[in-house]
């Protein structure tokens, strides 16, 4: 009798897709000009500055992830979905190069970003060529009509949610103009959940899927991103730094309008949250009042009902039952990080 294989955890899920993508998106980074590619490296953590091989740490490669297991849900070999994961995860890079320049953020995972490490001009045009090689790998690829249109379509819901992002920070805490809970779920799902939806439903085309179920995928995935920037927000504000890699309470010290803020804005037990925002060398204290206010409950009881919105898209989708299998612990996985 065979014996019947366990199914995998989800960081082995991550793993395995990562496994699966790593040459081809190695492949296509090493397509660009030298020095652009040497930039690419380095952000990808392949690299020291100057070229030198290094194992520094990379994300989590849960775009690309979710790009493997779309095709497999369609039920294709989770190859067919690779051209999709590496185009996701070139737009994800990308898009990370760009932020940390916007926010001015000098790190990225443990190490300075790549605007600090060769400069901000240089930075921007290895993000722009990063763009491009995304759009070449997706439209080269086999079954790739309609998925550059699909691409092109996430990028503008991306753009307008880093816009918004960039926005709430001109806004005040209160009064009228204030920022509404609302308006950051609009916020984040573009900015955060475009991607990873697009990435399943991507995955899902290449596959072989129809319409119907790549819509499914391409919601759940927008809802997994409002949830995992949730999280993030959670983290930004109570994380610890040795998982992170960001100081505690940056998030704060950044003014930034993230759900927990807006959440505690809204009880009458923070009135004096506004002040506390206001001085960055108060960031302790205004971490204790959010959560003594219930941001911190609030914003994890908003990633469940969004992790629970994107599994009941899945399940009344028609996937293949293992690859649905590794998106349910890989969504639970991902919301769990601080719930």
């Amino acid at each position: 009798m065979t014996a019947v294989q366990a199914p995998l955890s989800a960081p082995e899920v991550l793993l395995r897709c990562r496994e699966l993508t790593d040459p081809a998106l190695r492949g296509a980074v090493g397509r660009l000009h030298p020095w652009v590619a040497e930039m690419a490296g380095y952000s990808f953590g392949w690299c020291e500055v100057g070229g030198a091989p290094a194992a520094a740490p990379g994300g989590k490669g849960v775009r690309q992830a979710l790009a493997v297991l779309g095709a497999e849900a369609a039920g294709a070999d989770g190859r067919a979905g690779v051209p999709a994961a590496v185009a996701v995860e070139l737009v994800h890079a990308f898009s990370l190069l760009h932020d940390d320049i916007m926010d001015g953020d000098a790190t990225r995972r443990r190490r300075p970003a790549v605007w600090k490490a060769y400069g901000t001009g240089p930075a921007v045009l290895a993000g722009d060529a990063l763009f491009a090689l995304a759009v070449e790998t997706l439209a080269t690829a086999p079954r790739a009509a309609g998925t550059v249109r699909l691409l092109s379509a996430a990028l503008a819901d991306l753009v307008r949610g880093q816009a918004d992002d960039l926005l709430f920070a001109t806004r005040p805490w209160t009064g009228p103009e204030r920022v509404t809970p609302e308006e950051y779920r609009s916020m984040a799902e573009g900015k955060t959940g475009a991607l990873l939806g697009c990435a399943a439903a991507l995955g899902a085309v290449l596959g072989g899927a129809g319409g119907a179920t790549a819509d499914a995928l391409d919601r759940a995935g927008r809802h997994l991103g409002v949830a995992f920037q949730l999280v993030d927000d959670v983290l930004g504000i109570w994380g610890d730094p040795a998982a992170t890699g960001k100081p505690v309470g940056g998030d704060l010290r950044q003014r930034k309008k993230t759900y927990p803020v807006l959440a505690a804005l809204g009880s009458p037990a923070a009135r004096e949250l506004p002040g506390l925002l206001d001085s960055p060398g108060r960031a302790a204290e205004a971490a204790a009042l959010i959560e003594a206010a219930g941001g911190r409950t609030a914003a994890l009881a908003e990633a469940r009902a969004h992790t629970a919105a994107a599994r009941a898209l899945l399940s009344e989708a028609p996937l293949a039952a293992e690859a649905a299998g590794d998106l349910f612990r890989l969504l639970d996985f991902l919301v769990g990080r601080e719930s």
